[in-house]
């Protein structure tokens, strides 16, 4: 039986939830994101927040639909949103954010949704707010209506590389072509061509008022070592700070070396460490 002071949210405690995104608008991006598009009535979305906190004072979230993602998750507000959850079914697909509260809340779940497919506990956050120290690479653009079907391949390769399995299995890929399709028709999808093929990408996932985090960023095997990275992340970002938000940030695997020493060429900073749990 829940002993702690929490409870579903809904639009009239919008402003609350704001400001504690506010608080941490990198991790709280994709949840900003839905929030501002959709408010807090949850049969207008895919999913619920939750809040903690002593009284009517609300001071962590968390986000529970597709993904799960705590913000500004002290303690005691994980060991609550844990026994919140763990007794349901899992329908997140992935647990995402800050590090510490990530571990702890899958240390508390994984006795009753485990195993997960993969653990990232390492995940360095970091953010450019200025513009790059490197030139742009100039024939990184955003991607035109008419390319959907030359981008298509590259993400799936990238989305099967990184996540650890293919975006086609479920629906054939139906519905991961329609998310590829809305990035470029909103214009946060950017990539490099060569001979009729991608061979750079990069995507604007998640835009707030205070940040456009990147994701899906992919190299052609091929041209990997070259050092297209540094320049072509630094026309993305030089592009976004220009048109689409204050800040650029990105969360990366801390093996991933080649990429992280890209991105710090590219004027990116450390901002804490996320963790990434797959199922």
């Amino acid at each position: 039986m829940l002993t702690v002071p929490m409870r579903q949210l809904g639009e009239s405690e919008r402003t609350t939830v704001e400001r504690i995104l506010d608080r941490d608008p990198y991790a709280g991006a994709q949840i900003a994101e839905r929030v501002a598009a959709h408010g807090l009535s949850w049969w207008r979305s895919d999913g619920r927040v939750y809040g903690y906190g002593p009284g009517r004072r609300v001071e962590s979230l968390i986000w529970s639909g597709a993904h799960l993602v705590p913000v500004c998750a002290t303690p005691s507000a994980v060991a609550a949103f844990a026994d919140l959850l763990g007794p349901e079914p899992r329908i997140c697909s992935s647990i995402i954010g800050r590090a510490d509260a990530v571990l702890d809340l899958w240390e508390r779940l994984g006795g009753h949704w485990g195993p997960a497919r993969d653990v990232r506990p390492n995940q360095p956050l970091m953010v450019a707010d200025t513009e790059p120290r490197i030139a742009p690479d100039p024939q990184v653009r955003l991607v035109r209506g008419d390319e959907v079907d030359l981008l298509f391949p590259a993400a799936v390769a990238m989305y099967t590389e990184e996540v650890g399995v293919s975006p086609l299995q479920d629906d054939g890929g139906r519905g991961y072509r329609r998310r590829i399709a809305e990035l470029v028709r909103s214009r946060r999808a950017y990539a490099r061509f060569h001979e009729g093929r991608v061979i750079f990408k990069a995507e604007l996932a998640i835009v707030t008022a205070r940040t456009a985090q990147v994701q899906g960023v992919w190299v052609d095997p091929e041209f990997r070592g070259r050092g297209m990275a540094a320049a072509a992340m630094a026309a993305v970002t030089s592009d976004a700070l220009r048109r689409v938000a204050p800040t650029v940030s990105l969360y990366v695997n801390d093996y991933n070396t080649p990429a992280r020493h890209a991105y710090a060429r590219c004027g990116f900073a450390p901002a804490g460490t996320f963790a990434t749990v797959l199922f």
